[in-house]
């Protein structure tokens, strides 16, 4: 447990409503005390008031009144943090909340680090590793399924998985060095095999949870889905119409677009980072070369692709090179311009066909059967297929709605469960699991070698460490620092 005191404004800088300063730690309440003058008959000093309640009243500061303020009083234990905190509801404004922080400051609070509220709730065992990082999905969801997963995990509906499967090894641990214990006590083999054989349902369970990682990171930071074409086929009007507002400009004039352009759209549950990119051609002026580089770096990066064509027109060499050069990519090829003469033809290309896969929930450990959808490659992922052909009508809006469904069905496919957001690892659980895994997978054959009992103990603690980081009872403090340091302040 920390033992000094932290502060920081706890909601965004900006002209707004309302500002909110958060103090917490030991002398929270001796420090709002110096600054916060009581303004009604109901409102104490935060040191003399009960727990749980709001008082009105003024921050002073040098003797002069910064702003009107309502200040929570609120007591250990039955805090965000576990330790007495304050927050002040101040107008919002960047010079008011400054003012007020700036008080706070100067009476003995000091300026708290990214995430650190957070990581003093960890560290005094409110929330687990893993629920501490919900707490930045939170913040940061872009759809209703990614606050939902934020909210599972918050609820400590991962951890739950993750200390079953740790408690599982920990007793095989447990049995293997009492073995070590007692040298001449051979472990019997029927022993032996009861062990292999919940290991192996360990590294099951590892398998479905490994499963989850694909889409836990599509909701939380979304697919990179870049527009490309040829000058003038539609990419900024496709934009536009799955944005829902305009965005980027359009132009009958070809190579307006000169730069890369992001944007955010939730598809069908999904968040899809939608980025139009500079027409591909040969660069008339330096400017248009800079745009066309910027456009390749995002194809490089980019896990879909909208490669968007003129019906209107014959395929020219450019879009036969075009559509060669993405053939690797995961892709959807969007006809534009449908509402005109349909010139355009597309020969031996054609959309595949696929069903729809769908997930079952089952509690309880070692009895996990929550499959991810299955026949999505994973993200970044290249594969050979006839890509999906969509035709729209981007001045209309005609087929958008086609072409979302395509969307969807080409980066999750099957049903999105509610079961199946419960247990969405990141990227930090994947690496974790992956390590525990192969540590598992290396007990289970030195235990079928009949290996000396003390290697198969090696590998089995390390295992056990490492699953143990996921919900942080194995954690370090390089660990900490790379997770919180990624909050937010006042977080």
């Amino acid at each position: 447990m920390h033992d000094d005191t932290i502060a920081a404004i706890a909601t965004p800088l900006g002209e707004g409503g309302l500002a909110v300063i958060r103090i917490s730690g030991p002398e929270a309440f001796a420090v709002a005390d110096k600054i916060f003058l009581p303004g009604g008959k109901s409102s104490l000093k935060p040191s003399a008031a009960p727990t749980h309640t709001i008082h009105y009243g003024q921050i002073a500061r040098h003797g002069e009144t910064v702003d009107e303020v309502l200040l929570s009083v609120l007591c250990a234990p039955r805090t965000f943090t576990r330790e007495d905190t304050v927050e002040i509801s101040c107008h919002g404004g960047i010079l008011p909340a400054k003012l007020v922080l700036d008080a706070v400051l100067e009476n003995g609070a000091r300026l708290a680090e990214p995430g650190e509220f957070t990581r003093r709730a960890f560290l005094n065992g409110r929330l687990d590793l893993a629920q501490a990082e919900a707490v930045a999905d939170l913040i940061h969801s872009r759809t209703e399924l990614a606050l939902a997963a934020a909210n599972e995990q918050l609820a400590g509906k991962l951890s739950q998985r993750i200390n079953q499967l740790r408690d599982e090894m920990m007793k095989t641990l447990a049995h293997v060095e009492a073995h070590i214990d007692f040298p001449d006590e051979d472990i019997a083999p029927e022993t032996r095999a009861q062990l292999i054989r919940r290991l192996e349902n360990g590294v099951a369970f590892m398998d479905e949870l490994l499963r989850t990682a694909n889409e836990g990171q599509i909701l939380r930071r979304g697919i990179r889905t870049a527009i490309v074409g040829r000058p003038n086929a539609g990419k900024s009007s496709l934009l536009n119409q799955l944005l829902g507002h305009d965005r980027a400009i359009v132009s009958p004039i070809p190579g307006t677009t000169r730069d890369t352009i992001e944007e955010t759209a939730n598809i069908r549950g999904l968040p899809v980072v939608f980025i139009d990119t500079a027409g591909l051609r040969e660069a008339r002026d330096e400017i248009e070369v800079e745009g066309i580089r910027r456009s390749r770096e995002t194809l490089a990066k980019a896990e879909l692709i909208l490669h968007v064509l003129d019906a209107s027109e014959p395929l020219t060499p450019a879009d036969e090179m075009y559509l060669t050069e993405f053939a690797g990519k995961k892709r959807i090829l969007v006809r534009n311009k449908t509402d005109l003469p349909v010139k355009l033809n597309l020969g031996s290309l054609s959309s595949p066909k696929g069903g729809e896969g769908r997930g079952e929930e089952a509690d309880g450990f070692l009895q996990f059967t929550n499959p991810s959808p299955q026949p999505s490659p994973r993200l970044g992922e290249e594969r050979e297929i006839a890509p999906p052909i969509v035709d729209v009508c981007c001045l209309t809006g005609q087929g958008m709605e086609a072409l979302k469904d395509a969307i969807k069905g080409l980066v999750w496919a099957g049903k999105i469960e509610a079961g199946m957001l419960q247990v969405m690892i990141n990227s930090r659980h994947q690496e974790a699991l992956g390590r525990t895994r192969e540590a598992t997978l290396r007990t289970i054959e030195a235990l079928r070698a009949d290996v000396t009992l003390e290697l198969v103990a090696l590998d089995l603690r390390i295992a056990v460490n490492a699953v143990g980081e996921i919900v942080g009872k194995t954690a370090t403090e390089d660990l900490l620092d790379s997770i919180f340091s990624q909050f937010c302040l006042g977080k």
